[in-house]
């Protein structure tokens, strides 16, 4: 299956290993932490962003929503304040329907990624995402206009063209796992992996990277831009993981996945949560998060605040 998974013989030997599979993960773990009356709070980006905003989470300033089709029409007037903007279904996942403009007049767009797309093509793929192209079960949703973030000099030998991001999963409020995802050509500048970005997997403690991996095998270098992955190290680590933990306090999920990208301007800043987020994140740091996940649970300290789990995690002296 995996290389790192060829070490394993057996099934007994993976659960050994704290290897965390699918149905484990959704059994043991998402449906014993997370009542379903909150997903909501997630799977919807407009909440989301609301919430955030309430109790202080950075996260890129909303332009404006499109909710039906006769608005559709109207989005260059929405982004006419701006030179550069995002579209995203309110409720998509995995990266689905997101569309980066970085350049435009009225009749011609440029993505992220260099192509060239006509007035016709944005304005339909708006339209895509009302109809739930994109979205999570098919249903109808709306659009977000959001302001673009910007590419920090900090990641520019480690991705090529796309916004690299930070993924932390939060367990009990703890920052248990975290993995950077890096844009490659294969990618089209999508940090997704299985499109075929990297995922380096991070120290929790320190946010350096401990491995890395493309297409589920290990790596030492960006196939694009050829830096040795081994030398990243996130900066502003704490504020990247307060943000992730800040995720917990906001929507009260037990295990959650937050995805965090820093801005070169206004630092790191909250993409999107996720309720479901998956287990490649193991694959990337060589490890299960299982053995990790019951650590949390039956050792770390209860009745905490956020920064005091923080301190704890880091381990910080008191």
């Amino acid at each position: 299956m995996f290389d790192w998974f060829k070490n394993f013989a057996s099934p007994s030997s993976l659960h050994a290993a704290g290897v965390l599979g699918m149905n484990a993960r959704n059994y043991d773990i998402i449906a014993a932490n997370n009542k379903r009356r909150l997903y909501p709070l997630v799977d919807d980006k407009v909440i989301t962003k609301n919430l955030a905003r309430k109790i202080g989470i950075n996260t890129p300033n909303l332009i404006g929503v499109i909710s039906t089709q006769n608005q559709v029409s109207n989005f260059l007037q929405m982004v006419g304040d701006y030179k550069e903007f995002v579209i995203k279904p309110a409720h998509g996942s995995g990266g689905k329907g997101v569309l980066v403009i970085k350049s435009y007049n009225e009749t011609t767009f440029v993505t992220a990624s260099e192509k060239m797309l006509s007035y016709n093509e944005v304005y339909q793929h708006i339209s895509n995402i009302l109809s739930g192209l994109y979205s999570l079960g098919g249903q109808y949703d709306v659009a977000l206009l959001e302001e673009m973030v910007h590419f920090s000099n900090q990641f520019s030998d480690y991705s090529f063209q796309g916004i690299p991001d930070v993924r932390v999963i939060v367990y009990q409020g703890f920052p248990a796992m975290a993995m950077m995802r890096l844009a490659t050509r294969e990618s089209g500048g999508r940090a997704n992996l299985h499109q075929g970005a990297v995922g380096v997997g991070l120290d929790i403690k320190t946010g350096k990277a401990i491995a890395a991996v493309q297409h589920n095998k290990p790596i030492f270098f960006h196939p694009d831009t050829n830096a040795d992955l081994m030398q990243l190290q996130v900066p502003f680590w704490r504020e990247h993981l307060e943000i992730a933990v800040k995720g917990y306090e906001m929507t009260k999920l037990g295990y959650l996945g937050a995805d965090i990208v820093l801005d070169k301007f206004r630092g790191p800043m909250m993409l999107e949560l996720n309720a479901r987020p998956g287990l490649a994140i193991q694959i990337a740091n060589n490890r299960g998060i299982d053995n990790v996940l019951k650590e949390i649970k039956n050792n770390y300290p209860k009745n905490l605040n956020y920064e005091e789990r923080l301190d704890f995690v880091l381990g910080v002296a008191k």
